[in-house]
Formats: structure tokens, C-alpha cells, sequence
């Protein structure tokens, strides 16, 4: 009897090297606050997810491989918008929501094309997770303070999105690149 293995895999889009570096200074400011306990994310591991795939069998991978590659896009503009707080009494998260109509198309695009192989995203959000709290410690405090941050505007080109793997370790995350999906030319 064949057994499969199960890979956790996500649909991405990396971040310019400038919008990560002012991520990182905006967790600085924020850290220096200790408004809540949890963990910021990795500087490495920022990025916005297009399409959580979940726990996928190993042979279900090359189908949606394929079928990615099959995706006609443009290369877009997107840009850093307002931070923003999702809180629930279990996890709650900090982000800040990445503008850009190229990224909305793109999303539909590939929900479009791999609706035979996984559910559409319900609730698409073009958030980038900027940490997981645990604990907010004064709740209107933390919730004043997010919403009066400023945030750069910064802007970028996304010039291809990225099928991920995902390994859930005890010290954080570990993401690899599958196949990266460039704009036509």
C-alpha cells in the first residue's frame, strides 16, 4: 500500500528588500513599546500569502504546480498601507495591509485556475503578518497606539509570485521555495 506524504504549502508574494528593512524598523518602534507579549515575524519569513494550501498530499503538488504555471499575469505596483490588528482570544495578529489592484487580479487568478484542487479563499485579506500576540497587556492603550502609527508608503514591483513549503519548527517557521511564477515580458 503507497503511502503519501503531506507537505504544508502556501502561494506567495516576496517583499522588496526596501519594504523589508522598514518592517524591521517598525517592529523596532513598536517592540520598544511592550504592549503585548508574542513574537514578531521573521524578517525573512515577511511576505503576503495569496493562498494558504494547507496540508497537501505530495502527488497533489505537481498538478498544482502545472496549473500555476498556466497563470497569465502582469507585472503590478503594490504599496504599504495602513497597520491594522485582527484579535481573537486565542492568536491575535498585528499587520499591515499591502495595496495594490495587481494583487487582488492575482489572487482571483489563482483561485481561478486551482478551484478543482482546493476551496476559494473566503475571506482574502492582502495583509503581511507582522507578529502573533500572545498577551495584549493594556488593550486600549496598544489599540490607540496602532491605530494613530503612521506607516510609509512604501512601493514596489511584483514581478512573480512563489508556491512556498512551510515547516512548522518550535523556534518559528521554515519557508522553501517551490517554483517561483514570473509576469509575462
Amino acid at each position: 500500500m503507497e503511502t503519501n506524504n503531506y507537505i504544508r504549502c502556501f502561494i506567495a508574494i516576496e517583499l522588496s528588500r526596501e519594504t523589508i528593512e522598514y518592517l524591521e524598523e517598525l517592529d523596532l518602534q513598536i517592540k520598544k513599546k511592550n504592549l503585548f507579549s508574542g513574537k514578531f515575524t521573521d524578517p525573512e519569513n515577511l511576505h503576503l500569502t495569496l493562498k494558504f494550501l494547507g496540508e497537501i498530499e505530495e502527488n497533489k503538488i505537481e498538478e498544482t504546480r502545472k496549473k500555476l504555471k498556466e497563470i497569465k499575469f502582469n507585472e503590478f505596483e503594490a504599496s504599504l498601507g495602513e497597520i491594522g490588528v485582527f484579535i481573537n482570544s486565542l492568536n491575535s495578529i498585528l499587520w499591515i495591509k499591502l495595496n495594490g489592484k495587481g494583487i487582488w487580479d492575482l489572487q482571483t487568478l489563482i483561485d481561478e485556475k486551482l478551484k478543482d484542487l482546493f476551496e476559494p479563499e473566503k475571506r482574502f485579506m492582502s495583509h503581511i503578518t507582522l507578529a502573533r500576540m500572545k498577551k495584549i497587556h493594556d488593550k486600549k492603550l496598544f489599540l490607540d497606539y496602532v491605530k494613530n502609527i503612521k506607516t510609509k508608503k512604501i512601493r514596489f514591483q511584483v514581478k512573480d509570485f512563489i508556491l512556498k513549503k512551510s515547516e512548522l519548527k518550535p523556534e518559528g517557521p521554515i519557508y522553501t521555495n517551490l517554483e517561483t511564477y514570473s509576469a509575462e515580458k
